[in-house]
């Protein structure tokens, strides 16, 4: 395996009105949240948005951990669906202070170029903006952040950008290159 430079970038929204949606892509995309908690459905969907760009640090979660992660009160997540079939989602995770994070977001590679991406997010945020009024013991949110890094595709940081985060953090390090792993072993 060769070495390569990993850089990530820290991405914040302090106001939801920094928001700045994306145009819906047609009338056959819909955004829903999954609001019963699936370790079987968000392992699919991380499997799958994440295959080809190196995301393997769930990937050996055992079933009990993927269940203790999405029944953790505030844990959301809205899936985009283009005629009924998944295209991609955004999981959010809240933090303390009225701080969430936009944990993981994604399409699956044969919807990406197609502006779901852009609208996704835009709904994924203003999700996370509202997330107080589907769980009132939350504080009502404050802040909205994430990170991407250079693995992600190449639009990734673009589409942060025109939805209104704010970058606020580049760091870079060392990292062996991994191969990508795909959805499922063998892919």
């Amino acid at each position: 395996m060769s070495a390569i430079t990993l850089t990530t970038w820290s991405l914040e929204m302090t106001s939801p009105d920094d928001l700045v949606p994306a145009a819906v892509p047609g009338p056959e995309i819909t955004v829903a949240r999954a609001e019963v908690p699936s370790p079987e459905f968000s392992r699919f969907l991380y499997a799958s948005v994440g295959g080809d760009i190196h995301w393997t640090d769930r990937l050996g979660l055992t079933r009990a951990q993927w269940v203790e992660q999405l029944g953790r009160p505030g844990v959301e997540t809205w899936v985009a669906y283009d005629r009924g079939t998944p295209a991609g989602y955004v999981e959010f995770d809240p933090q303390d202070d009225g701080v969430v994070e936009i944990v993981y977001f994604g399409l699956l590679p044969e919807f990406r170029g197609r502006r779901i991406g852009g609208h996704l997010l835009s709904v994924g945020t203003a999700r996370a903006w509202d997330l107080a009024s589907r769980w009132p013991d939350r504080e009502p949110t404050r802040r909205v952040w994430l990170h991407t890094c250079s693995l992600d595709g190449p639009t990734a940081m673009d589409n942060y950008l025109r939805r209104g985060f704010k970058l606020f953090k580049t760091e870079t390090e060392p990292r062996e290159e991994t191969p990508t792993p795909g959805p499922w072993p063998g892919a």
